[in-house]
């Protein structure tokens, strides 16, 4: 097959290389997949550069989310739940290749009428926004939600189960283009937060200037998000892309009764693993009522795997929005 392996680590994505590799082997339990689509990750720029916290040893393969269709099931399934020739997506290392191996766990079925290039970029961004916002916040109709890095793969996510549970949103995003993303996935009112009044713009907005019920914070911008935030708020605790782990100055906390929520979404699987099918029903549900829908990239298409140096670049270099997705076709299948 054909693929990146990383046999050694790289200063950027621009280095990395296509190359013809030995076909993966399946373990007892996994499934082998034929890749159509892989999605892009900023935990990819840093573990091909070995600044991740999961670093196989070399020489791997990189990427983890994908969709695409089944090749072969697992030889210890007497029943599997996925047939040859089922579309699936999921995440399992190994991801930027034709092939890919994945256990009956990371796997899901593609969406009916979704194609392999929105699926591929589904299973990461969709259950962290649903998990933070409908089962650590408890978000309702009637609620005004703030979503930070709006544009972002959680950004939309998070757009889309806010405004899909009633809610009003407040979308914040550093450009022009990607406030207009913004609005297009359904957020009522946008903000520049390179504006150092946005705090404030926030709270005018809401009724009475109360504030906002939750804040969606995948950046960093916990401290300044308590300015705008309403009594009993609740602050979730996403990430933090803006690259430093922010200190919080507590006497806010305290003082209007605000409520500070973690969300590790990948943590479930160890923690909590009855919760994942709960969320990923709800999620289909929001599909199935046209209320959740792709957030790919579309600015600029991305074809074959000798562009994913390109697609990666594209979202380190913050130029993306929503998620950065790489068509994969297969022998025999166009390139169009």
């Amino acid at each position: 097959m054909r693929g990146i392996q990383v046999s050694e680590y790289v200063k950027g994505p621009q280095e990395l290389k296509v190359t013809e590799i030995p076909d993966p082997t399946p373990k007892p339990d996994q499934y082998l997949i034929e890749v159509h689509a892989a999605a892009t990750n900023f935990f990819d720029i840093l573990q091909v550069q070995g600044k991740y916290q999961n670093q196989p040893p070399f020489p791997w393969v990189g990427g983890a989310e994908f969709s695409g269709i089944v090749l072969a099931t697992p030889k210890s399934a007497t029943s599997p739940k996925f047939p040859v020739g089922s579309r699936v997506f999921g995440a399992s290392q190994g991801a930027y290749a034709t092939r890919v191996c994945a256990a009956e766990p990371e796997l899901l079925a593609v969406p009916s009428g979704w194609s392999f290039v929105d699926a591929a970029g589904l299973f990461v961004t969709a259950p962290t926004s649903y998990g933070a916002l409908v089962l650590r916040a408890g978000v309702k109709a009637g609620d005004w939600v703030l979503v930070h890095a709006a544009a972002g793969g959680v950004g939309l996510a998070a757009v889309q189960v806010a405004k899909a549970f009633g809610a009003t949103v407040i979308a914040t995003a550093g450009s022009a283009r990607k406030l207009e993303v913004a609005k297009q996935f359904g957020a009522d009112h946008v903000l520049d937060y390179r504006d150092a009044g946005w705090a404030d713009k926030v709270k005018k907005l809401t009724p009475k200037g109360r504030g906002v019920n939750i804040v969606y914070d995948p950046v960093g911008m916990v401290d300044k998000s308590t300015k705008c935030i309403a009594w009993n708020g609740r602050i979730l605790v996403v990430g933090f892309a803006a690259g430093a782990i922010e200190k919080v100055a507590m006497n806010k906390v305290l003082l209007k009764n605000i409520s500070l929520v973690g969300i590790h979404w990948g943590a479930y699987a160890r923690n909590e693993r009855q919760t994942i099918p709960v969320v990923w029903e709800g999620i289909g549900k929001l599909i199935e009522q046209g209320k959740f829908k792709g957030t790919v990239f579309t600015d600029k298409e991305f074809v074959g795997l000798e562009s994913i140096p390109d697609a990666l670049l594209a979202l380190g270099g913050r130029e993306s929005w929503g998620k950065v997705v790489v068509k994969i076709p297969q022998s025999g299948e166009s390139k169009l």
